[in-house]
C-alpha cells in the first residue's frame, strides 16, 4: 500500500469517527451563559471597589474634622488681604503743632478776660520754637519747646511791665507741662494733669 492509499484511508476513518459522535446540546447556550456569569463577577468587583474608596474618603474627612485652614481674601492681584485691624496713626505734637494766633477763652483764676485794654491779648506762637505776643498792655515774648506727646516748657524773655488788668499768660506758659488740641482748641495743663487754661485760635 502506498502512502497515498495510507493517508486516504486515516482521513476517512477520522471523517466516520466524527460523524458518529452526537452533537453538544447547548454548547453555546452554556459558552454565552459563561460569558455573563464572568461579566456579573466583573461588575461585582468594580462595586466593591468604588464602596472601598468612598469608606477611604469619609474615614479621611472625619479624620480631619471636615474642615479646612482658613485663607484669608484673596484681592484682585492674586495677594491675601490682611484680616489684621487698622489702625490710625497718631500725629506727634511739634512746634508746628500750635504755630498761629490764639485767644484766651478760659485761665483758672482769671474772670477778666474780655475787658476792654489798651492792645489785643494774643499769643503768637512760631514754628521755629518761638512765642510772642501781648497780655493787653505789655508786649511778651520767649521760646518754647514741645516734646512729641505734648509735653511742653516755655521760657519768658526780657519785658517792660506796664501795671493793668492784664491777661496772665505768663503765668500760664510757665506752669504748663502738658498741652493738647482739639480742633481749634489748645489746653494748657501743669505737671499734675489739672487744666489751666483754654485758647482758641485766632487765625
Amino acid at each position: 500500500m502506498s502512502n497515498t492509499d495510507l493517508e486516504d484511508e486515516l482521513r476517512g476513518t477520522l471523517d466516520r469517527a466524527a460523524a458518529s459522535v452526537p452533537p453538544a446540546a447547548g454548547l453555546s447556550d452554556r459558552a454565552a451563559t459563561g460569558v455573563r456569569q464572568a461579566r456579573r463577577r466583573t461588575w461585582m468587583v468594580s462595586g466593591a471597589a468604588a464602596v472601598a474608596v468612598a469608606a477611604v474618603a469619609v474615614t479621611g474627612f472625619a479624620l480631619t474634622g471636615g474642615n479646612t485652614s482658613e485663607q484669608p481674601p484673596v484681592a484682585a492681584g492674586g495677594a491675601p488681604q490682611s484680616t489684621a485691624p487698622t489702625t490710625t496713626a497718631v500725629q506727634p505734637f511739634s512746634a508746628k503743632t500750635i504755630a498761629g494766633r490764639w485767644h484766651a477763652v478760659q485761665i483758672t483764676g482769671t474772670k477778666s478776660l474780655k475787658m476792654p485794654r489798651p492792645d489785643d491779648p494774643v499769643l503768637l506762637f512760631k514754628a521755629d520754637g518761638t512765642w510772642s505776643g501781648s497780655d493787653g498792655c505789655n508786649a511778651l515774648q520767649g521760646t518754647f519747646t514741645i516734646g512729641q506727646r505734648g509735653e511742653f516748657a516755655a521760657k519768658i524773655g526780657p519785658q517792660h511791665l506796664i501795671g493793668c488788668e492784664n491777661v496772665p499768660h505768663t503765668g500760664v506758659l510757665q506752669s504748663a507741662k502738658r498741652i493738647a488740641v482739639t480742633g481749634d482748641t489748645l489746653t494748657f495743663a501743669a505737671a499734675d494733669g489739672h487744666e489751666l487754661a483754654k485758647y482758641a485760635r485766632a487765625g
